[in-house]
């Protein structure tokens, strides 16, 4: 029964998932070296005749093939040595990496739709430094709208990179399955769909802004999330740099200026807000 409620909600969400979205963001872009052409073929010296001398005979040096065994065994015995280190290394090693998404849900107005906008047009998306720019100027737009904060949501998780970037991957299609993509700037192609109309219905207020971030430092939780909370979880985010960053995304919904979530809309499709 509770499984039925939940997709019952789900689909009213979905249903209700009308209204536009916009997206702009990805992963530092590392383009391949060039392939190396070939150089001439190296040409050595042709090596001088040698000729035998003395044989030297060392007493009691008896059974010298065997010399190479003792070599070959102490050899042996570092790699198995460095492998074992290696392995109680992995084993006590700790998260490597986090991931942490900020959803904030405020009273919406053109003028901040047109700064996202603006934001995702201009960004830098192929380049760490222009993926930390793009955190960084998120963070400060919406510490300025402070005042008009209703509603917001905190996730923090720590693992490998791997794990980081998967989460990262997951909770980045969860926030764009909330809205019709109108616009979406990722990793240097941009996206726009011409044919949206604006779908402006009485009762629509909200603009939910979502600020994820995959970063190899290890982000605190703060939740749950209170107003201060949320200052502190923009200014760890904002504290990303172009050596630690691994991916980020912003996106915002309604995109298209006009439209807000009504309440109702906000709630089924994030059931999880905190109220600040």
């Amino acid at each position: 029964m509770r499984r039925f409620l939940w997709a019952l909600l789900l689909g009213l969400a979905m249903a209700l998932a009308q209204k536009s979205g916009g997206g702009v963001g990805g992963r530092p872009y590392s383009p391949s070296p060039p392939p190396m052409s070939p150089g001439p073929a190296p040409v050595f010296p042709t090596p001088a005749p040698s000729y035998p001398g003395p044989v030297v005979v060392y007493p009691g040096g008896g059974g010298g093939s065997l010399g190479i065994v003792p070599v070959l065994v102490f050899f042996g015995l570092i790699l198995v040595t460095a492998y074992m280190v290696r392995g109680l290394q992995q084993a006590g090693a700790g998260p490597t990496a986090s991931v942490a998404r900020l959803r904030l849900a405020l009273l919406a107005r053109p003028q901040v739709q047109r700064a996202l906008r603006r934001l995702a047009e201009e960004a830098d998306t192929t380049s760490a430094k222009g993926l930390a720019d793009l955190v960084d100027e998120a963070a400060l737009l919406l510490l300025r709208e402070e005042a008009a904060w209703r509603f917001g949501h905190y996730q923090v998780a720590a693992g490998s990179e791997e794990e980081a970037l998967a989460w990262f991957d997951a909770w980045m299609l969860e926030e764009r399955s909330k809205y019709q993509e109108t616009f979406r700037h990722f990793e240097g192609k941009k996206q726009v769909a011409e044919g949206y109309q604006a779908q402006v219905e009485p009762g629509g207020r909200y603009l939910v802004v979502s600020l994820l971030l995959a970063d190899h430092r290890l982000l605190p939780p703060r939740s749950p999330l209170t107003r201060s909370r949320a200052r502190e979880a923009l200014m760890d985010l904002a504290g990303s740099s172009p050596s630690t960053l691994m991916a980020a995304y912003l996106s915002w919904t309604p995109e298209k200026e006009g439209e807000a979530l009504t309440e109702e809309e906000l709630l089924l499709l994030y059931p999880d807000l905190d109220k600040l």
